[in-house]
């Protein structure tokens, strides 16, 4: 089954369609290697104009790791491994050459929610709920999520927003700079945002990437990447303990009443 789905609904730019609809197109291993190998595929595409990061169905953008396939990890190194392989393809995604856009079609939670911060742009459908939940499992954003975060929020927003540990919609995460544009549940989502990205791009592919590399390249002096991997870290020493083991297990009960 092909966990990622790609398309070029306009030209010279890429979607990347989350397709475990049944699963709130939760990532598992599978949908990590898809997405890593799909990247790759398009990065170095000449006419390539911007990429797409949305979910299959109406319900869910990514509701964050498959929690029944990684509560199977137990130790610090075993969360590590799984950890950092998801945060070397999200710093992928954050410094990828072209702008990024996350369409949020629906419900973005945890990891979720990394994924969107990785993106330079986040378009979301009215009424839908977003949050760094991480917190309420007794873990820290596992993916670089933070890191991300606190390099496109101002710091007490993006702050907020990881203490908190709450659900909120995306009305509020607009008012907090985390949201760009929220879509009228009486507009076809896709056809407004497609429409907007459309409208927020010059048509040379080569200016685009030369205006995306200013940043990328100050990310990377920054060492981006190393302080995304600090932040995996700390999270994977989390994740050993038992208050992190104890509360999914009651997340998973709850979920079955």
């Amino acid at each position: 089954m092909q966990k990622i789905v790609m398309s070029e609904p306009m030209l010279g730019v890429i979607e990347l369609r989350l397709n475990r609809p049944d699963k709130y197109n939760a990532i598992d291993f599978e949908s990590m290697d898809q997405l890593k190998l799909s990247l790759e595929a398009i990065k170095d595409r000449k006419d390539l104009k911007a990429l797409i990061i949305t979910g299959e169905g109406e319900k869910a953008f990514c509701s964050g790791g498959d929690i029944k396939v990684f509560h199977a990890l137990k130790t610090q190194k075993e969360a590590y491994q799984m950890l950092s392989k998801m945060g070397d393809i999200l710093y992928e995604l954050m410094t990828f050459p072209v702008p990024t856009y996350a369409l949020l079609n629906g419900v973005a939670l945890g990891g979720g929610c990394e994924i969107a911060t990785a993106c330079d742009f986040r378009l979301a459908k009215q009424g839908v709920s977003v949050g760094f939940i991480q917190g309420q499992l007794a873990i820290t954003t596992g993916w670089g999520g933070a890191t991300m975060l606190l390099e496109k929020l101002r710091y007490d927003q993006a702050m907020y927003l990881l203490y908190s540990a709450n659900k909120i919609l995306v009305e509020e995460a607009e008012s907090l700079g985390f949201i760009h544009k929220v879509i009228s549940t009486e507009d076809d989502f896709y056809s407004v945002t497609y429409k907007f990205i459309e409208n927020s791009l010059v048509t040379d592919p080569n200016v685009i990437r030369a205006y995306k590399s200013i940043k990328v390249n100050q990310w990377k002096q920054t060492g981006l990447h190393n302080r995304m991997m600090s932040e995996i870290y700390n999270c994977s020493v989390l994740w050993e303990l038992d208050e992190h083991h104890q509360a999914v297990a009651n997340f998973m009960s709850r979920k079955k009443e």
